[in-house]
């Protein structure tokens, strides 16, 4: 074995290492839906703010759900941004899970 030879291979480990590299993964988002709220939502005042993840799962239904319903401004869920963070108060959440009930009835 030449010393370029050598050289390689102790500059990419042995072969026999027990010890392997971890692999770096790209963090992702947790696009499932949500456990159910741990909170009610009839005792908070209608003036409280829910973030995505919380209205996601008052409603049942997953965060990427909700940004889609975000991208058409006349979707009967109602947000506002604050401080570029979507927020939905609890009042449209109640207005929208009470329009849901009179539609499926």
């Amino acid at each position: 074995m030449g010393k370029d030879e050598r050289t390689r291979i102790e500059a990419l480990g042995s072969p026999d290492r027990t010890e392997t590299p971890r692999a770096t993964k790209r963090r992702r988002k947790n696009r499932g839906m949500p456990p159910p709220a741990p909170f009610d939502i009839d005792t908070l005042p209608g003036s409280s703010n829910l973030t995505a993840l919380e209205a996601a799962a008052v409603i049942r239904r997953t965060p990427g759900a909700l940004e889609q319903w975000r991208r058409d401004p006349n979707h009967s869920l109602k947000w506002r941004y604050v401080d570029g963070r979507p927020l939905y108060r609890v009042d449209a959440v109640r207005d929208y899970l009470a329009k849901c009930d009179k539609t499926t009835t």
